[in-house]
């Protein structure tokens, strides 16, 4: 009921303060009842002594000024003030009484020590400074006064003097117990209220999935809260003093200093981003990361504001926020990635585009223009040479747009994983040695000498003779496309292992180290676009990756740049397709392509 009371009268901007709230809650109490029972004492009293005199008058009116004092820490909250009010009061009434009772020898004199005791309360060096040099300026007004004998001297009566003497110093010890128990009191709300504040962000720290430490300027830990253990997965006492900075990667170490440097000396925040080596735990995991596992960490330093400005810029501690962005890191990693892919797309649909418009406008120019020469034989007078020459030029443009066309669908179909494989078993050579006599008239119109090696005792393989039929096609043409008059393209065919390995040379132009990279990308063509001397649209070597890929098998390119290109696929010669899900179709596997760079510039179209 009275701490109730004494909450009610405490001023608002103490209320939410724990510490506060008590000192002014230790401030008003005394007074208040100390003051109030004067008053309950003062009838008694005059009951017993009768009319006092002017001095016992003033005394007791002057007890209830605590009263006035406390209803001004109530109503302004100024605790220092009210601190210092109190002192004038409590000296003022020691120096009314001793001025009266003979001064510097009177009884009363022994107080002015309680006036700087009862302002150690405040806990406020001016308000104790204060105190103190008032009662110094008391004590030796008394002297002066006592030496020119301005104040009334003292009881003649020896004994009345002494009892007056140990009734004030009784009185006084009285009053500083109760002072020395009130900072007792108060002290142990302090040490509560910090060993719960400690307690608090112990608790704050501990389970905060970020990481909170203090650093000097060059980088030395100072603290680190025990989340770093999960983050890093070492103990909080290595990454003491240079623990931390000796797991920062080499290369962000200069950006992890000059954070920490430049927090401390222009006193605001900045934020930084580096790697940070992690132990790992797991014996298979270590194996995995070859025993070096680093996190991206994002790290927000700021000055300590508590020694911001009493500290020199060489003193001034940080305060850090650690964070684990590796999540982040690795999304950026996608997107980018992500965008790349998007932006070689958009760069293949336009070469794409480019490419068809030449694969597509000049056959159909032909069979356009041709066929209207036909319609109109008798103006301009065919005879029948000519016509048939005109309809043979019809049908190869026709068949040259029907195998464009027939590229794209394929590799449509490959892409989304519906091609249909339809193994049987067939003789490689018999095959190969068929594709060899297909091109052989391009070949010699070209001024190539082909050269076939298939032996004779190449066994039979399982697999799709209409895939394995187009893989040699298409490498054959691109051989002889990109192969100069008088050069010669090898085709040859072996068994290694269970696995029929056919390999496809010429020594043509060769490719460039940059496009060597991406062959057997679907519509990728080496060199400029529109730079090309050959016609294509891009699909041979990717529908040969894709065929192998679907077998099984592997094909590796070589090239180096004016000396020529080596193709070698190795399929195996049992192919098993996958069990089937709901239908026959094989899924289109990513192909394992091992691509050699030896050249270094060269214009080719795939």
């Amino acid at each position: 009921m009275i701490r109730d009371g004494l909450d009610a009268l405490l001023h608002p901007s103490a209320r939410y303060d724990a510490l506060t709230c008590a000192r002014h809650r230790a401030f008003i109490a005394p007074r208040l009842l100390g003051s109030l029972a004067v008053l309950a004492a003062f009838p008694v009293y005059l009951a017993m002594r009768g009319v006092p005199t002017v001095l016992e008058a003033a005394v007791c009116g002057w007890l209830i000024v605590p009263i006035l004092l406390s209803w001004f820490l109530s109503r302004a909250g100024r605790y220092a003030a009210a601190s210092m009010l109190s002192s004038l009061a409590l000296a003022g009434l020691v120096m009314t009484v001793a001025t009266t009772t003979g001064g510097i020898e009177s009884f009363a004199a022994v107080w002015l020590v309680v006036v700087p005791l009862e302002a150690s309360l405040s806990a406020s060096r001016r308000v104790v400074a204060f105190a103190s040099a008032l009662t110094l300026s008391c004590a030796c007004l008394l002297i002066v006064l006592g030496h020119f004998q301005m104040v009334l001297a003292p009881e003649s009566d020896p004994a009345l003097r002494e009892m007056l003497t140990a009734f004030g110093v009784t009185l006084a010890t009285i009053y500083a117990a109760a002072l020395a128990f009130g900072g007792a009191s108060l002290s142990r709300t302090s040490l509560s209220l910090l060993s719960v504040e400690e307690d608090r962000y112990r608790l704050l720290a501990a389970n905060m999935s970020d990481v909170i430490s203090r650093h000097h300027r060059n980088g030395e830990v100072q603290f680190i809260s025990p989340a770093a253990e999960s983050m890093l997965g070492t103990p909080v006492a290595r990454l003491l003093g240079h623990g931390l900075f000796d797991r920062v990667h080499v290369a962000d170490r200069p950006a992890y200093l000059t954070a920490l440097s430049n927090a401390a000396r222009s006193g605001e925040a900045c934020s930084v981003e580096f790697r940070v080596r992690r132990d790992i735990a797991s014996g298979r995991e270590r194996e995995q990361a070859n025993g070096v596992d680093f996190i991206w960490v994002e790290m927000r330093c700021k000055p300590l504001e508590a020694v911001a400005e009493t500290a020199s810029p060489l003193q001034k501690g940080v305060v850090a926020v650690l964070r684990d962005v590796t999540e982040r890191k690795n999304q950026e990693q996608a997107l980018d990635l992500a965008r790349t892919a998007a932006e070689q797309a958009d760069a293949s649909k336009t070469r794409f585009l480019a490419a068809m418009s030449h694969e597509l406008r000049t056959p159909l120019n032909a069979i356009i223009g041709f066929s209207e020469m036909i319609l109109q034989e008798d103006a301009l007078m065919l005879n029948a040479a000519r016509r048939k020459e005109y309809t043979q030029l019809i049908n190869d443009s026709g068949q040259h747009l029907l195998s464009v066309v027939n590229g794209i669908l394929d590799m449509s179909k490959m892409e989304s994983g519906n091609f249909e494989i339809t193994p049987e078993p067939f003789s490689p050579r018999d095959a190969l040695l068929n594709c060899c006599n297909l091109l052989a008239l391009k070949a010699r119109d070209n001024a190539i000498d082909l050269v076939t090696r298939a032996p004779d005792n190449l066994p039979v393989m399982n697999g799709d003779p209409r895939a394995f039929r187009q893989i040699a096609l298409n490498l054959l043409s691109n051989a002889i496309k990109f192969t100069e008059r008088g050069g010669t393209v090898t085709v040859s065919a072996a068994v290694e292992g269970s696995r029929l390995v056919l390999r496809v040379a010429d020594n043509g132009v060769g490719i460039s180290a940059d496009d060597l990279k991406r062959i057997g990308d679907p519509f990728f063509q080496a060199g400029k676009t529109y730079e090309r001397r050959h016609e294509g649209t891009g699909l041979g070597l990717s529908i040969v990756k894709s065929l192998v890929a679907l077998h099984g098998g592997e094909m590796t390119v070589r090239s180096r740049i004016d000396e020529g290109t080596t193709v070698t696929v190795a399929l195996p010669l049992t192919f098993t397709p996958p069990a089937p899900t709901s239908s026959n179709v094989a899924t289109l596997a990513p192909s394992r392509t091992v691509i050699s760079d030896r050249a270094s510039q060269v214009k080719r179209s795939a």
